[in-house]
């Protein structure tokens, strides 16, 4: 259901990148299944280098973890580093360099719409509510983190993780020198 909007979206942004494009030819027939439980998407690469609805077996299959969306806030090469990858590698490491480095002018587009002041105006405020929304999430997130850490004490502090670590390191050392010592005696 959420195919076709998906792939009128991508292929609109890879028909002004011919780069992309090029990128995409030699892979042309092979398919990719894109998974977020519960959603799936089943992307075809067609021999002009943009996407159909895939319907045979997956070259590759790129799970994403559920909490993506979330993930996503904190940047495409972040979500990346979370997915799980099945199948050619090659492929997928083409198809994520390709959609990292894809970027959609949404401005030009509603400019011919609207017209290039407006177009301007939308974009901007868009932007601007955008960065807020990520502030805003960022913000959440060190809340969290300091409201488990200081006040709930269930996270520990860098400090504390700090002193834990030495401790762990110089119980370690006097571990090596006692194994050494029982090793002379037993001589």
């Amino acid at each position: 259901m959420l195919e076709q909007p998906i792939i009128l979206v991508l292929n609109h942004v890879l028909a002004r990148t011919p780069w992309a494009q090029q990128k995409l030819l030699p892979f042309a027939g092979r398919e990719a299944r894109f998974v977020m439980a519960p959603v799936q998407l089943q992307l075809l690469v067609n021999a002009d280098g943009l996407f159909a609805v895939g319907k045979g077996t997956a070259d590759v299959e790129i799970v994403l973890p559920a909490d993506t969306p979330l993930v996503a806030l904190q940047g495409a090469d972040k979500v990346m580093r979370n997915a799980r990858i099945n199948g050619s590698v090659e492929f997928a490491d083409t198809l994520g360099f390709v959609l990292r480095h894809l970027s959609w002018d949404f401005e030009e587009d509603l400019s011919r719409i609207v017209g290039d002041i407006a177009a301007h105006r939308i974009a901007s405020a868009l932007r601007s509510f955008t960065a807020w929304q990520k502030q805003a999430a960022q913000n959440l997130a060190e809340n969290t983190v300091e409201y488990l850490r200081d006040e709930t004490g269930a996270l520990a502090s860098p400090q504390e993780i700090s002193v834990f670590s030495s401790e762990v390191d110089r119980l370690r050392d006097d571990l090596a020198r006692l194994e050494k010592r029982l090793q002379r005696i037993s001589r």
